[in-house]
């Protein structure tokens, strides 16, 4: 008899399980995160140990408040490896898809580092409708294609500089410089690869062309390179004032170490990714002071006390992971973005992607780069005020090793100095 009443309580347990929706048995399950990204490189790999620290802080302050329930966050990631050399895209394309089909994440962060996988990737994206903030691809051809079809591609969302950006800085750079010293005759060099090749070619039009400077020769670089000593050599004997490199490959150090060593009597000045960080002082042999580089989020690699959140969130990594942070580009809008999707499941109340996109586009959020908001092609408004929207920072190696931030105005802490052998013409 007991056995038999015992039975009859296990069935009537199990109908009232079947019974109950499933939202109601899963409820304080954790809300998977997807991270598909090239975990391989600075970039990549900075910007992960920011999304964990993001994580980690917030469900130590109690998680995500999704209707009456509290929810962790859970972090999935894979490395789709479409930085590295000889990696196809549809190869890095299968990883994308793998991490959306086995984790069924409520959102991708950071997401592609090339550009062209992510251009590849907004189909898979769109077809699972699986949110993304992406932090790392800069190509503004996503923004395009989502202004072209927005319905389909509304769940891409980019939280980084683009390549837009990106320009208006290089060109505020050198009108600084033209400001400052009078200069306007310029050497570029390039990484041979989209983004580099774009970034160059809209400088030259947007601001060389119309500000009148004469462009003494241009050349690329195939991913790889570490020797750079006949263009310098060019660039000299052509009488260059300004010498504008874009990489962001970790060979292009070198370029800056040959710079100082050869005594090139330009003004080095644009972008080279390993010369972001702290360390690049010890890695390039303390040969790096004078030039100048642009950092492309504030908090990644630099912060400023104008802007205290950049500060806080650049301690708080050093202590954590016991290292500053040195990719210029990633981490900060990395770490912004769990806020800002944290922000948007709670004011949507849901994690359906449809709901969740509607709320992402509301976004106005003071952060790590200033103030965080999205344009009607889903991009995060870069300026040159922090109070107004996010910025970047462009600073100059001193004698001394540390970072001295000359661009924007906003968070300047100082004036660019020429290198020995060039005098101003003003």
């Amino acid at each position: 008899m007991k056995t038999k009443r015992w039975l009859t309580g296990i069935l009537v347990l199990l109908a009232a399980i079947w019974l109950l929706p499933v939202n109601a048995i899963c409820a304080k399950g954790p809300i998977v995160l997807g991270v598909p990204t090239s975990l391989g490189f600075l970039e990549g790999k900075e910007s992960y140990k920011a999304v964990q620290m993001a994580v980690e802080e917030i469900n130590a302050a109690g998680g995500v408040q999704l209707g009456d329930q509290s929810r962790d966050f859970k972090l999935a990631s894979i490395d789709i490896r479409d930085a590295a050399p000889g990696v196809p895209v549809p190869e890095a394309l299968l990883g994308l898809e793998k991490i959306i089909l086995e984790e069924e994440p409520a959102a991708l962060l950071i997401g592609p580092f090339r550009s062209e996988a992510l251009m590849a990737g907004m189909d898979i994206i769109a077809k699972y409708k699986v949110p993304l903030l992406g932090t790392i691809a800069m190509s503004p051809g996503s923004e395009k294609k989502i202004k072209e079809d927005p319905e389909k591609y509304k769940y891409i969302f980019r939280v980084c500089l683009n390549a837009v950006h990106l320009v208006k800085y290089l060109s505020g750079t050198m009108g600084l410089i033209n400001e400052q010293f009078g200069f306007n005759k310029v050497y570029i060099l390039h990484q041979d690869v989209a983004w580099a090749r774009a970034t160059t070619d809209f400088v030259k039009k947007v601001y060389f062309d119309k500000a009148g400077w004469e462009i003494l020769g241009k050349e690329s670089y195939p991913t790889g390179t570490s020797d750079f000593s006949s263009a310098l050599m060019k660039a000299r004997a052509k009488g260059a004032q300004v010498i504008m490199p874009v990489f962001d490959m970790p060979q292009s150090g070198t370029l800056v170490k040959q710079w100082k060593t050869m005594q090139v009597p330009a003004v080095l000045a644009g972008f080279i990714s390993p010369l972001a960080g702290s360390g690049a002082w010890e890695t390039f042999d303390q040969k790096i002071s004078g030039a100048t580089n642009d950092i492309f989020e504030l908090g990644s690699a630099i912060s400023s006390d104008k802007v205290p959140e950049s500060t806080k969130f650049y301690n708080a990594y050093r202590q954590k992971f016991g290292e500053e942070i040195q990719a210029g580009h990633g981490p900060a809008p990395s770490y912004e973005s769990v806020y800002i999707l944290k922000e948007a499941i709670e004011r949507a109340g849901t994690l359906d992607p449809d709901a969740l996109v509607s709320e992402l586009k509301k976004t106005d959020r003071r952060g790590v780069m200033g103030r965080i908001r999205f344009d009607e092609g889903n991009q995060a408004v870069y300026g040159f005020d922090p109070d107004e929207t996010a910025v970047s920072a462009v600073f100059q190696w001193t004698d001394d090793g540390s970072r001295k931030i000359v661009f924007p105005e906003s968070i300047a802490e100082g004036k660019i100095k020429l290198p020995k052998g060039l005098k101003s013409l003003k």
